[in-house]
């Protein structure tokens, strides 16, 4: 039996993943890089790096979506960098929406906290998967893919995302399409559309081209 002592921490030495380092709270007065802020002075790291309280109240809504998202990534958090992952907050609205949007860095796991959500995404065979998610449920969006989340019903929905990344990025492709410069011709060429419909969800948006 005592042999068998000894190997059981020899055995967790040689198969635990964790990192020497215990954690890395980011420096964010620094650039940020493909690995991460670099790490704030261990002798300047408090309690109060590894607590975050910006999604403990409704966020502001934006009319356009009558819906909030209010992130806790590595730049809100800074306790979160290099841990693997980071949250948001999402108020919606009566009818209000989450348009397709990606995060390239990362997969999404959603938490309904109040009302129902009608959610979904769009694999990379373009099959299309939707549910509406209730209060306590869940709903997965893998790393990359086109994902939305609308009000489901006649009330507004709060629901909680985690992500597998403490900077998990975000396109919207309304915004990427109609509130940048990319040009109308070309829009027009790419997507199909027709020019004046483009012009006009660029007046809604901002974009100019």
């Amino acid at each position: 039996m005592l042999p068998i002592l000894f190997l059981i921490p020899l055995l967790l030495s040689t198969t635990s993943h964790a990192s020497v380092q215990d954690f890395c709270v980011a420096e964010t007065t620094a650039s940020d890089t493909p690995a991460g802020f670099p790490c704030k002075p261990e002798a300047n790291v408090t309690s109060s790096d590894f607590v975050y309280t910006g999604l403990s109240v409704p966020g502001k809504i934006i009319d356009l979506i009558n819906a909030a998202v209010t992130p806790a990534f590595v730049t809100q958090f800074p306790g979160l960098n290099g841990l693997g992952l980071s949250a948001l907050r999402l108020d919606l609205g009566p009818g209000g929406v989450v348009p397709l949007h990606s995060h390239p860095g990362a997969t999404e796991l959603l938490i309904v906290k109040s009302g129902h959500i009608t959610a979904g995404f769009v694999s990379s065979a373009n099959s299309v998967y939707i549910a509406t998610v209730k209060t306590g449920e869940l709903m997965i969006f893998p790393q990359g893919l086109l994902h939305f989340q609308v009000a489901a019903g006649k009330k507004g929905a709060v629901a909680f995302a985690f992500f597998s990344s403490p900077n998990p990025g975000l396109q919207i492709l309304d915004f990427a399409l109609f509130a940048s410069n990319f040009s109308t011709p070309l829009i027009a060429k790419t997507t199909f559309l027709d020019p004046e419909l483009i012009k006009k969800l660029k007046g809604v948006l901002g974009g100019s081209g």
